[in-house]
């Protein structure tokens, strides 16, 4: 009897860490450009640049000439939508090019990209809805929620696979989750403020009918939470010894700070609209920042390495056939 060995076949074009982790950034920065570019088109007043959805008018995928500067800008916001959609395409395939294979990237990869599509609907129902408040500030939302899955793969492309161990005691990991959740509602409430404000994206478009005023403060009152919450993190890491959790903090707080300098100047300038994007940048900061002191309070642990006959076992298949 003779033996051959029947040896898995390797990937003909193979995707390594460190490309993958460069892939994973660049969604991340993607999906935080798509959201600055979306504030541009409202603050220009081009949210109904485009008047229908999916076409940009009745009879056309494209703006015409008759539709001027608010068509142009809200057609090349639909543009950048298929940009994004690329990048988030090509780190689905590159998770999926990835050897050693990673559990837990795929699904990730998968949420991102079936998220811009997703957000292109809500976009367009946010046209046909002639620029609802309610829905505007969902579509944000919901935009935050592809960068946190955007965030969640880039960190776990740079975790190894072994099994996450708190590096912080049971109270600070609840006190970061506490903030975290403080965080989300600090993006739910500015979206409140938003809907209120002057800048609707359109000169006919309706106002949630909230006072300004009114939801301002209570916008003003949970970013001192948050921040209480930061500064009390950065304390607490820094008497645990948690360096990386200690920085993390550190850099929460560092943003919130200017994003709370950038908020109060546009609230005393009667909403500039170079001021309210510069804070819809910083939303996303404030955001990912969060998720960084999340991340840091556990760590992943490189996985148990097989024995070299378990991994001959599981790479080649002995077939016996007839001499």
């Amino acid at each position: 009897m003779r033996r051959i060995c029947a040896v898995t076949p390797s990937v003909r074009f193979p995707v390594s860490t460190t490309l993958l982790r460069r892939l994973a950034y660049a969604n991340i920065v993607a999906n935080v450009a798509i959201v600055v570019t979306g504030g541009a088109v409202r603050l220009t007043a081009s949210g109904l640049g485009c008047p229908t959805w999916p076409r940009c008018t009745d009879e056309s995928y494209t703006t015409t000439p008759e539709m001027g500067v608010h068509g142009v800008i809200e057609f090349g916001n639909r543009l950048l939508t298929f940009a994004v959609g690329i990048i988030a395409l090509v780190v689905l395939v590159a998770v999926l090019l990835h050897r050693p294979r990673r559990r837990g990237l795929l699904p990730l990869a998968v949420a991102v990209f079936l998220g811009i599509p997703a957000q292109a609907v809500l976009g367009g129902i946010t046209v046909l809805t002639d620029l609802n408040p309610w829905v505007v500030g969902l579509h944000f939302l919901a935009s935050m929620l592809v960068i946190a899955a955007a965030y969640a793969l880039w960190r776990r492309v740079k975790d190894p696979d072994g099994p996450a161990v708190a590096v912080v005691p049971a109270p600070l990991r609840t006190l970061a989750l506490i903030t975290t959740a403080v965080s989300a509602a600090v993006l739910v409430i500015g979206t409140w403020v938003t809907g209120s404000g002057p800048h609707a994206g359109d000169h006919g478009a309706a106002r949630n009918g909230l006072d300004p005023e009114t939801i301002s403060q209570v916008h003003a009152d949970a970013v001192f939470l948050l921040v209480g919450l930061s500064v009390a993190l950065v304390f607490a890491f820094r008497a645990v010894g948690a360096t990386g959790a200690y920085r993390a903090a550190l850099v929460l707080l560092a943003v919130e700070l200017g994003q709370g300098v950038i908020g109060f100047v546009q609230y005393f300038t009667d909403l500039p609209a170079i001021l309210v994007g510069a804070h819809m940048l910083g939303s996303c900061l404030v955001l990912l920042a969060t998720l960084s002191v999340l991340w840091s309070t556990r760590e992943r642990r490189p996985a148990a390495t097989p024995s070299a006959a378990e991994a001959a076992a599981r790479t080649e298949t002995s077939v016996p056939i007839p001499a």
